[in-house]
């Protein structure tokens, strides 16, 4: 290869500096080493990277344009040298992390920050999973860590896994639905005269999961939770959604909560991941988050 990433660097030192001499005296050699530098990358590309004829050598359009390209390949160096060193030192270079729809992302950004503010160079991607995606996600390994896993994960196993406490979920009807009027508690036969609302499993490969529905019931599926939620509001249907979500719709009257015959179970939520993970990325992560009070207000 004739162009090496040691003679790009002294063309960026040259254009950030303004001459070879002070493009020497940053990078620590005599200016003669970097006259020969650029002199021999001029020779072996049969190309000239700076026009000389005027009192301060400029670089030619050629010159600009390697530069301009090769800086690509400074800044990519740069970042191959920062992962080998994380890898040696233990810290991944990226951490794949699903959080539960139960959960509000916005609850992680404090630990986040904390995160970045240690400068830990371990790339973050965040995905939000519903229901039995989160399992999926951990077990077809979309995710190295799963916030807020609901119920029991796959009967295969090959996972770890941190309690985090159980989730309320109440059962919710716009004011305006028929079924605001019921008498309470409202038994399961009056229920499944209405339609329901539940947000789609994300489970790619695992089989998709559903709770709260009666039998043959109408069903309107939805994208996401905060979907569901506008949707009960809007009076679409009627279903069960954590507390934690709808408090402020019931405060103000958008929704009712409605006592039912037959309540489901509140499903407990968990950290997960895979026995196999290792680095000091997502043992950061799990020492923050294992401590419940992160969850004030929706675990109980």
């Amino acid at each position: 290869m004739r162009i090496s990433l040691d003679a790009l660097n002294v063309l960026d030192a040259i254009d950030r500096k303004g001459s070879f001499a002070a493009a020497a005296d940053t990078l620590h050699r005599v200016p003669s080493a970097v006259t020969y530098t650029i002199q021999k990358l001029e020779q072996d590309l049969d190309i000239a990277l700076f026009d000389r004829s005027g009192h301060r050598a400029s670089l030619t359009p050629a010159g600009r344009k390697l530069l301009q390209e090769g800086r690509h390949l400074l800044h990519a160096a740069n970042d191959l040298e920062s992962i080998v060193k994380r890898v040696a030192s233990g810290w991944e270079t990226e951490l794949r992390i699903a959080i539960s729809d139960l959960i509000p992302v916005a609850r992680l950004y404090p630990i986040l920050n904390e995160f970045y503010n240690a400068r830990h160079a371990t790339r973050l991607r965040l995905s939000e999973e519903i229901f039995g995606g989160n399992w999926d996600a951990l077990i077809s390994r979309r995710a190295d860590l799963v916030v807020g896993a609901p119920g029991d994960g796959p009967p295969e196993g090959g996972y770890k896994v941190h309690p985090l406490g159980e989730v309320k979920f109440v059962f919710v009807v716009a004011p305006h639905h028929p079924l605001a009027q019921a008498k309470e508690p409202v038994p399961e036969s009056l229920i499944r005269q209405y339609r329901a609302i539940v947000a789609a499993d994300s489970s790619r490969q695992l089989p998709p999961r559903s709770s709260g529905i009666a039998g043959t019931q109408d069903i309107l599926t939805l994208p996401s939770m905060e979907a569901k939620r506008e949707a009960h509001c809007c009076g679409l249907g009627i279903g069960y959604m954590p507390y934690h979500l709808v408090s402020h719709d019931l405060s103000s009257g958008r929704l009712l909560a409605k006592a039912v015959v037959t309540d489901i179970p509140r499903p407990r939520i968990s950290l997960a991941w895979r026995d196999e993970t290792e680095g000091r990325a997502i043992e950061w992560f799990l020492s923050r988050l294992s401590n419940p009070d992160w969850l004030e207000g929706i675990t109980g």
